[in-house]
């Protein structure tokens, strides 16, 4: 992999690493498990250290940190001991929540910074591409199911208000079906945190074998949705105190669904007044529903 363009925000390095780490040969990848399992002892370990623990050697572990886009192991220590600074603070703060209110807060917190770094393993490039091929495409079908399902839901109907043509099947069996009619003209933006989502590869592979593009957006850099996808669209997730709960995945996917969004509506020449006209009209739709 490339260098990172710029350092992860505070709290984004594990993340970053998480989401690049089943790129690396299986060597290296020992080198980010241990990180991402051990940070407070990586942090501190020389990179004799680590190659100990990961049983391989200071070269690799070196090559495995610049694999990951990082300028080599002492950029990665300092980042880590950034990052581990704020999450004690986080911690240390959510143990002193009392109230719900509080824990309100904290999570916000948390939410807040692991957005900051979500972007942080993202390819530009393809995510430009995406946004063409999305932008010119006949027809966009979107899939995505369990906690992906609202997600592709929203961002379809986003993309509706702002006069970009799309349809988001909830029923897997319709998602298949759907995606087996698509062409070549036609886009396929597959949804999946994990990329493993067997509901959502299904869709994914009927409409590649259609000819349609394949666009995936995971939480994952080597999962079968990026391996299937024409543009794999990888996020960074969270780690705080809340990340077993999902606090910030969600969060993190649906935000960047509706920056997607806005971009295709930008790249299509679209207006916020346009999509403000588009509003008012369902309303009224749904005024007249409900008064008849």
């Amino acid at each position: 992999m490339s260098q990172l363009q710029t350092d992860p925000p505070v709290g984004g390095t594990l993340s970053t690493i998480r989401a690049l780490a089943p790129n690396l040969a299986p060597s290296e990848r020992r080198v980010a498990d241990i990180c991402i399992a051990r940070p407070k002892e990586f942090a501190w370990w020389s990179a004799a250290d680590v190659a100990e623990h990961a049983s391989t050697s200071t070269a690799t572990v070196i090559r495995a940190c610049q694999n990951l886009g990082f300028k080599g192991f002492q950029h990665l220590r300092m980042l880590l001991l950034r990052d581990l600074g704020a999450s004690e603070s986080r911690v240390q703060d959510a143990s002193h929540t009392k109230d719900s209110i509080g824990l309100m807060q904290a999570v916000f917190g948390e939410v807040a910074a692991d957005l900051g770094g979500a972007l942080t393993p993202l390819d530009r490039e393809a995510f430009d591409q995406a946004v063409e091929a999305i932008a010119d495409a006949d027809r966009v079908l979107v899939v995505g199911n369990g906690v992906s399902g609202p997600s592709a839901s929203a961002v379809a109907v986003r993309f509706i208000l702002n006069g970009r043509t799309a349809e988001a099947p909830t029923d897997a069996v319709m998602q298949q079906l759907t995606a087996r009619h698509l062409t070549s003209r036609d886009v396929c933006l597959a949804i999946s945190d994990s990329g493993l989502n067997s509901l959502t590869l299904q869709p994914a592979h009927a409409a590649k074998e259609a000819g349609a593009i394949v666009i995936g957006v995971t939480g994952y850099a080597r999962s079968p949705l990026v391996e299937l996808a024409d543009m794999g669209l990888v996020l960074g997730g969270g780690t705080g105190p809340w990340g077993a709960h999902g606090a910030s995945a969600t969060v993190i996917q649906l935000t960047f669904l509706i920056g997607l969004q806005i971009a295709v509506s930008e790249r299509r020449g679209g207006s916020a007044e346009a999509a403000a006209q588009t509003l008012e009209h369902v309303i009224g739709i749904l005024n007249h529903v409900s008064n008849s």
